[in-house]
């Protein structure tokens, strides 16, 4: 797999993860995972060290799937961007993206990794159709995606726990011709 950087953008990087990505993306992200990322991924908590690197390795062989890392100025793996689930004859695909480091949300970082990560999804892969669902107490999130040209297609009401509450899944996706008429200004 190209192991090339896709994109930079004041000192941070998106590259495709490498074998040897793995130690540290574990100790990085994992040890512990941010209570925020986990609720808002909807994963548990807490991961063994063999469960991480174990799917971190078994990810970024997977013929369906293209595992983006996002790194910081200083070197650090802070995030991950992710289109997984891919139907080749659908030319359709799934997408996540989380950051792991709170001291670097708010930045604009999610939404250059969404838009970078977006327009290979497009371009490269020549694919019709990314989508994605969001939680509704994720309004940030929510609006990234919108910002990148996601179009809302439908809810699943209450279909998850937020604590003790129950909150919504909301369905998201982005079609070829829509991708290209944002690309040109339309």
């Amino acid at each position: 797999m190209n192991t090339d950087i896709i994109d930079k953008k004041d000192g941070f990087v998106i590259r495709l993860a490498k074998e040897d990505d793995a130690i540290n993306y574990y100790e990085q992200n994992y040890c512990p995972l941010d209570k925020e990322v986990a609720r808002l991924t909807g994963c548990k908590e807490e991961f063994t060290k063999e469960e991480v690197i174990s799917f971190f390795l078994k990810s970024i062989k997977a013929d369906d799937r293209y595992f983006f890392l996002i790194i910081a100025p200083n070197g650090a793996i802070i995030g991950e961007s992710v289109i997984n689930e891919i139907d080749w004859n659908l030319r359709c695909a799934n997408f996540r993206i989380a950051l792991y480091q709170q001291t670097e949300r708010g930045k604009g970082i999610g939404t250059w990794a969404t838009e970078i990560t977006r327009d290979f999804a497009f371009e490269k892969l020549k694919l019709h159709r990314l989508e994605l669902d969001v939680y509704s107490f994720n309004s940030r999130a929510e609006k990234v995606y919108l910002k990148a040209g996601f179009k809302q297609e439908g809810v699943l009401r209450d279909a998850i726990m937020d604590g003790d509450s129950y909150a919504d899944d909301i369905i998201m996706s982005i079609l070829e011709d829509e991708w290209k008429a944002l690309k040109q200004g339309k």
